[in-house]
């Protein structure tokens, strides 16, 4: 199983230079595991930057995973990660959806880059000027 965050599914539909690494995961949708804290971030980034229809396209491409919503044992699971692992709120929430489906993470995101079962990407600095700018998360 395999979870792109948001940072990841910006890249993707901003095509940026590290798109490519999320081709692999984005493709196979029955292993695409879709935290819904994802769909928040993206379509709020997205609607700010682009329009709503951009915004709308991209949640229907990323419904095309299994859509996780937050529960709350989900939500325990996530706080605990978040004291354990110095992490924001949505990161600690995708990290807790990973554990519980047993899925690799793939990000840009420099928070989870020292966390097992990651897929850690840095961003290229020339994405700063334009798309990264555009679809960078809120």
């Amino acid at each position: 199983m395999n979870i792109v965050d948001s940072s990841g599914w910006l890249a993707y539909f901003a095509d940026e230079p590290n798109a490519e690494h999320f081709l692999a995961p984005l493709s196979d949708s029955d292993l695409l595991v879709v935290p819904v804290i994802t769909i928040y971030e993206v379509f709020k980034v997205i609607l700010r930057e682009s329009s709503e229809n951009e915004a709308l396209q991209a949640v229907v491409a990323m419904q095309k995973g299994k859509v996780v919503d937050l529960n709350a044992p989900l939500a325990i699971a996530a706080s605990r990660l978040s004291l354990e692992h110095q992490l924001p709120m949505a990161d600690s929430i995708i990290l807790a959806t990973a554990q519980e489906f047993k899925a690799i993470i793939w990000t840009q995101d420099s928070d989870f880059k020292n966390i097992s079962k990651v897929k850690y990407f840095p961003k290229n600095k020339a994405t700063n000027s334009n798309t990264a700018d555009r679809f960078a998360p809120a």
